[in-house]
């Protein structure tokens, strides 16, 4: 019996040992980045050589950083996957969204477009672009982004409202109002109340 247990026990230290491989360890992080486990998201990027990450493994550690508070250090994240990759959309929303809330209006622009060229069809980044423009005063310009994004997803509320807001705010009450009775619609249907 002892002879089996060394056998196979020399037979194991002559197996040459396999590090996990950069894609592996991304894929592992990218789980339990959706579980919610973000300190073994955090050490399974880490193992990762920085020449090696993607732009994904670059915006997970961005997000954690962001989650941290750390948000210089999540600026730097996402234009670590920018730099990675330069038509990963989600890096761009994710920077344009902390340009907007700190309130670098034209930087978050700048962003959501970056973002919109490379994918046309996402409505929230059209929207969160009107939101930029409106915090610019550019009226016309949010009314574009937002038909846009109501074209591309007509059920959300908020984009009927904020519609609502732009064409009351260029003296078009009358559009207004049909916006605004499209999102009382919305939100009566979400809430189980029929008309």
């Amino acid at each position: 019996m002892k002879r089996v247990v060394l056998l196979t026990f020399l037979i194991l230290l002559s197996l040459p040992c396999f590090a996990a491989s950069a894609v592996d360890l991304s894929k592992q992080a990218t789980a339990f980045y959706i579980d919610n486990n973000y300190n073994r998201t955090m050490d399974l990027i880490l193992q990762i050589d920085e020449n090696e990450r993607s732009a994904q493994d670059w915006l997970l550690l961005g997000n954690l950083m962001e989650e941290k508070g750390e948000r210089e250090n999540a600026i730097f994240m996402y234009q670590k996957a920018i730099n990675t990759d330069k038509k990963f959309y989600k890096a761009y929303y994710n920077l344009a969204n902390i340009y907007l809330e700190d309130g670098r209006y034209n930087m978050a622009v700048a962003n959501y477009k970056k973002a919109i060229s490379s994918n046309r069809e996402n409505a929230y980044l059209h929207y969160n672009l009107a939101c930029a423009y409106m915090k610019l005063g550019k009226i016309k310009k949010a009314k574009s982004s937002l038909l846009q994004a109501i074209t591309l997803k007509p059920d959300v509320p908020e984009f009927q409202y904020n519609l609502a807001y732009v064409y009351n705010s260029m003296g078009k009450a009358k559009v207004a109002q049909t916006y605004l009775d499209n999102y009382n619609k919305l939100i009566d249907r979400q809430n189980g109340i029929e008309n």
